[in-house]
């Protein structure tokens, strides 16, 4: 597969729905975003809570593959803050 995907903050970002993955695959840990819930503003469909979700990717067992989780009355773009932060420590202990 010779697929770009977009990047935000050194990461990449994928998004199906509902669903964003953000991290690279490749590494030990990558985050879950799930959109729980959305409101109208103006017109437009805005994010309103989120659940976040570290991943260890070396994990074959999903229930064990959560590492840390949260759920949050914020944004998308406040999410991905925490996800970024989330990944950054996590490989950075590695």
């Amino acid at each position: 597969m010779n697929e770009k995907f977009y990047i935000y903050k050194g990461y990449p970002l994928v998004r199906s729905g509902n669903q964003l993955y953000y991290g690279y695959m490749s590494d030990p840990y990558v985050i879950w975003i799930t959109i729980a819930e959305t409101k109208e503003v103006d017109g437009e469909k805005m994010t309103s809570k989120v659940r976040i979700v570290q991943l260890d990717t070396n994990e074959p067992n999903p229930i064990k593959a959560f590492v840390r989780n949260a759920e949050r009355e914020c944004g998308l773009y406040e999410a991905l803050d925490f996800a970024k932060v989330w990944l950054d420590k996590a490989l950075k202990n590695s």
